[in-house]
This record gives structure tokens, C-alpha cells and sequence, in this order.
């Protein structure tokens, strides 16, 4: 999953993809679920998407069956999803593409989308709670340097008030602006036998050199797509000044590549250009003679269908983005670890937005070592709290992930947030 966490699942063996679909779909609470897919590796190491209309045995040939679930679809205005939930899990998405180096950013950029995903993480910077090196349990870039992680906590101290919902929608914003925001790279070699990259993103075919972008097919301009063994074509609509209509090939490194290629390129114009799929017998933009249709819904049918959502906002359990390993027993005999940040989680509601933070602090006594964990529940929200509730809820869920130990101290502080006056 997407947080890092594992979903084991049951299927019969002549289950379709769609059966899996739906269990994933089920235990994450997820109704905008068109955004995103199943991918799985290929006996080549090839990244594929599985097809929810063919049966999961005939698309992966593995004795085991391993899924990741990702983003497959990037909204061009993630403004328009109905759900935080939704936005979540995107964001999950982009930190995963940032730090792996897919979706490359400036200084600037990884420090301020970094200070969001704290924001939404933590909650507001305290100096109290936050100790100086906190930053450097996160990872926010390929190569991060002590100079960015100065700057996401100078940034981070200016989004007090800042909810974990608005961090995200703020992440949102400035990370669709990357220009390779959803863009789906394969390698392939031009006419001249160069090197290349085609990217397929919302907006249509992108040809990438040496890392920079050389051309752009966008897909009103396309009129048919098609792959013949290793070879990926694409005819170009003739422009203003020129009478006949044009085809542009690239060789890719197999045929297999050049069909998944084709495939790519048939569902993101099909999501995010047509208002219904099209039917098997009007499909003008495919290739002769093939069966594979896009078979989901579009952006536009999944918008109208969002439209329609009416319900709660769903709970949601917000986990770190990717830490640095840090040992906690890497120190001398007799020293004691600082209080080792092991996890933060949030999750929201409706009306309640509820912050676990976990400590870990490892010290040895008299030749035995002693484990103390501290948690720190922050509960914020516009509606009544039920304190005793909560206090009994804490003390539960710690005695159940913590069997073996015993809670020892509870300290309960309640802060109101008084209204300024106006003037008469």
C-alpha cells in the first residue's frame, strides 16, 4: 500500500482482477478509486497494470502474486477531488516519486513540499516537543542536505494553524506544477537510432533528451495510435500550413514494450479526453485488429460520479513519510537514546482531528536495558470532546500494541481556544 503497510488477500484462482480491485478498494474506505490502480512486475522487471477484466492468473505468470497500489491516473487539478482521503493517498504518491527521483524538484520546491507533509504529519512546530534535529527522521528528497532540512523548518514554523487536510491541498498545488507531474516515462530511440524518453501524462505524448523535453504531441493533435513488433507509431493531425496528415515512429526495446507502450497511451486518452469509453466497434484511435479497450471509468464520469458522494468524511490513519534508519542501540554502554520519534500518525474526521506521536527512549541500569515509550495524543476539533472516553480509548490501544508493558504515568491537559473580541 501506499503508507508502506501490507494487505494480504485471498482470491480464488480463476478470480478477475476486478475481485482484488474491490477488496483494496473495500479496506481502504475508497470511492474515488478511478485515480488508481494495481501494478505488478512482469518476468522482465517491467512495471504492468493489472486488467480488471481478465482473469489475475493469465496476466502474471509468477507462483506469487505481489501488488502495489498506486496512483495510475494524476489528476491535472487534484482541487477537484471530493475526498481528503483521495488527496491523501496522492500525496502518499508524490513523496514516493520525489524521493525516488521520479518527480525531480528544485531546492526551493523539496523544501516547501517537505514543510507540508510535516504540517499534515505533526501538526504545528513546537519548539517544546520538537527537538532541533527532528527533521532528520524524514526523508523529503533523493539527496537531502542539512541546508534543505534548515529550510523545511523554517517553513514549517509558518503553517501554525494549518490543518492536516489544507497541508495536503497546499502539497497538491505546488506539486502538480512540476513539470513531470504524472508523467510516465519509457525508453525508446527516435528514427535516428537516439536516444529517447516518451513520456504519456493527461495531456498527451511528451519526447524527452537528456533529461529535457524536445516535443509535445498533445492528444487532439494525435489521430491514431499503433504498435507493429518493437515499433510504436503515432499519425499527427497536418497543422495550419500543411495539407496531409503525418506518422512518427520510435523503436522501443522489445515488443512487449512497445504494446505496453500503446496501452498506456490508450487509457490516459481515453480518461482523460473522452466523456464515456469508446465502444469496440467505433475505437478510431487504436490499432486495427486489437481487443484492448480501457474498460474503467473516465475523469469526466468520475467527477460527475463524485458529485454524488454523500457521507461522512471517512477515518483515515496518516503515517510518516520514509525516515532515515536510526539504531536504537548504536550508543555506548550506560548512554541512553535522546527519545528516538518511532511514529506519528493522524487521523481525521469530520469535525475531530486526532495526533499520536510515539517516543521511544532506550537507557541501560545497573547492566539492564529499560524501554520507556511515551505517546502524545493531541485531539483538536470544533465539536465537544469526550475526555474521559478518550483517556480510556488511549490507555487501551496502548496496552494492546504494548502487551508486555504497563502504563505507568497519564497526564491530560485541556486547552481552549478563546474567540477575539470585535469592536462595536
Amino acid at each position: 500500500m501506499l503508507d508502506g503497510s501490507q494487505f494480504p488477500c485471498e482470491v480464488e484462482k480463476r478470480a478477475k482482477g476486478q475481485y482484488l480491485f474491490f477488496k483494496v478498494y473495500e479496506a481502504l474506505n475508497l470511492l474515488e478509486k478511478d485515480y488508481f490502480g494495481l501494478s505488478y512486475k512482469d518476468n522482465s522487471d517491467q512495471t504492468c497494470w493489472l486488467d480488471p477484466t481478465k482473469e489475475i492468473k493469465r496476466q502474471i505468470r509468477n507462483d506469487t502474486w505481489q501488488f502495489a497500489f498506486n496512483v495510475k491516473f494524476y489528476p491535472p487539478d487534484p482541487s477537484q477531488l471530493t475526498e481528503d482521503i483521495t488527496r491523501y493517498l496522492l500525496c502518499l504518491q508524490l513523496r514516493q516519486d520525489i524521493v525516488s527521483g521520479r518527480l525531480p524538484c528544485s531546492f526551493v520546491t523539496h523544501s516547501l513540499l517537505g514543510s507540508y507533509a510535516l504540517q499534515a504529519e505533526l501538526g504545528d512546530h513546537d519548539s517544546g516537543e520538537h527537538r532541533l534535529d527532528y527533521i532528520s527522521d524524514f526523508q523529503f528528497a533523493p539527496s537531502q542536505t542539512k541546508e534543505m532540512e534548515e529550510k523545511v523548518v523554517e517553513l514549517h514554523k509558518t503553517h501554525r494553524g494549518m490543518t492536516p487536510a489544507q497541508a495536503d491541498a497546499q502539497f497538491l498545488e505546488n506539486a502538480k506544477k512540476l513539470s513531470m507531474y504524472g508523467v510516465d516515462l519509457h525508453h525508446a530511440k527516435d528514427s535516428e537510432g537516439v536516444d529517447i524518453m516518451l513520456g504519456v501524462c493527461a495531456n498527451g505524448l511528451l519526447i524527452y533528451k537528456d533529461r529535457l523535453r524536445i516535443n509535445r504531441f498533445a492528444w487532439p493533435k494525435i489521430l491514431k495510435i499503433s504498435y507493429k513488433r518493437s515499433n510504436f507509431y503515432i499519425k499527427i493531425r497536418p497543422g495550419e500550413t500543411e495539407q496531409f496528415e503525418s506518422s512518427v515512429g520510435f523503436k522501443l526495446p522489445n515488443h512487449r514494450a512497445a504494446k505496453r507502450v500503446w496501452k498506456v497511451c490508450v487509457e490516459n486518452h481515453t480518461f482523460f479526453r473522452l466523456m464515456t469509453p469508446e465502444a469496440p466497434t467505433k475505437a478510431k484511435f487504436l490499432t486495427l485488429g486489437s481487443k484492448f479497450r480501457y474498460s474503467g471509468r473516465t475523469q469526466a464520469q468520475t467527477r460527475q460520479a463524485s458529485t454524488l458522494i454523500d457521507r461522512p468524511a471517512p477515518y483515515f490513519e496518516r503515517t510518516s513519510s520514509k525516515r532515515i534508519s536510526r539504531s536504537l542501540d548504536g550508543g555506548r554502554p550506560g548512554d541512553g537514546e535522546p527519545g528516538v520519534l518511532m511514529t506519528a500518525q493522524t487521523i481525521t474526521s469530520e469535525s475531530l482531528c486526532t495526533t499520536t506521536t510515539t517516543h521511544i527512549t532506550k537507557t541501560l541500569k545497573g547492566g539492564l536495558s529499560e524501554t520507556r515509550i511515551e505517546k502524545r495524543i493531541v485531539i483538536t476539533g470544533d465539536s465537544d470532546i469526550d475526555h474521559d472516553q478518550a483517556l480510556a480509548q488511549a490507555i487501551k490501544e496502548a496496552k494492546e500494541q504494548h502487551p508486555d508493558m504497563s502504563v505507568t504515568r497519564v497526564v491530560v491537559h485541556k486547552e481552549t481556544e478563546l474567540a477575539e473580541e470585535g469592536e462595536d
